[in-house]
């Protein structure tokens, strides 16, 4: 299993390495309680041990595995772990939607519309990886233009876990079919309706039930 290069690009070595860590153990190719050493992962990518190091203080400080004297020890992702990290994305996708009522940029919406685009695109192909790209550019974007350092920062500490799961939810909604993937996309065009009404309980109802509906397909993802 490989992250894609395309969502790589700028990485460090050892943010490059914490990616495909991640997401193994996050899928589940890598199982809580599994032993790893820094001298095997550092063959594995072929790579020295200081990158590695690098990517394994990050998938510590995410929770994702315990530094021990007798190696790494994977501790993995639970449903519930997935459902707190929704808990919180929702929580900050409020705040921003909502600080943006009234007062939304038109730059915004026309940058919303063109990654509803390129998603309807890739979806029209068949391509999983660009879609859920897309996708967290969408809500990203978002966050970003609501220019509120604090919550720009705990969105970022969340960011690559969130990708990850992004990724694997997204394969599993193709595997549903195209009606799944375009009830995605229309999804992603609600928000946008209720951002350009200014209408804060609007606005505060369509995140609720974006993220209720998202939770749905956690459970068919992970809950298995």
């Amino acid at each position: 299993m490989l992250f894609p290069s395309s969502w790589l690009q700028g990485a460090s070595r050892g943010e490059a390495i914490a990616c495909e860590l991640r997401l193994r153990i996050i899928s589940g190719t890598l199982r809580p309680g599994e032993i790893l050493s820094e001298n095997r992962i550092a063959a594995d990518f072929d790579s020295s041990r200081s990158p590695v190091r690098e990517a394994l203080r990050t998938l510590s400080n995410e929770g994702l595995i315990r530094l021990e004297r007798m190696g790494v020890v994977v501790i993995g992702l639970k449903i519930k772990d997935v459902e707190e990290l929704y808990d919180v994305r929702f929580l900050i996708e409020s705040f921003v939607q909502q600080r943006l009522a009234g007062d939304v940029p038109e730059q915004l919406i026309t940058q919303l519309s063109n990654v509803i685009d390129k998603m309807d695109l890739a979806g029209r192909h068949q391509d999983a990886v660009e879609f859920a790209y897309q996708d967290l550019t969408f809500h990203e974007t978002i966050i970003e233009a609501a220019q509120h350092s604090r919550i720009l920062h705990l969105w970022r500490s969340i960011r690559y876990v969130v990708m990850t799961v992004m990724l694997l939810t997204t394969r599993r909604v193709f595997i549903q079919g195209e009606q799944k993937v375009s009830a995605v996309i229309g999804k992603h065009r609600l928000l946008i309706e209720a951002l350009e009404s200014g209408d804060k309980t609007r606005i505060q109802a369509g995140v609720r039930t974006y993220f209720q509906d998202s939770g749905k397909t956690l459970h068919e993802s992970f809950d298995s």
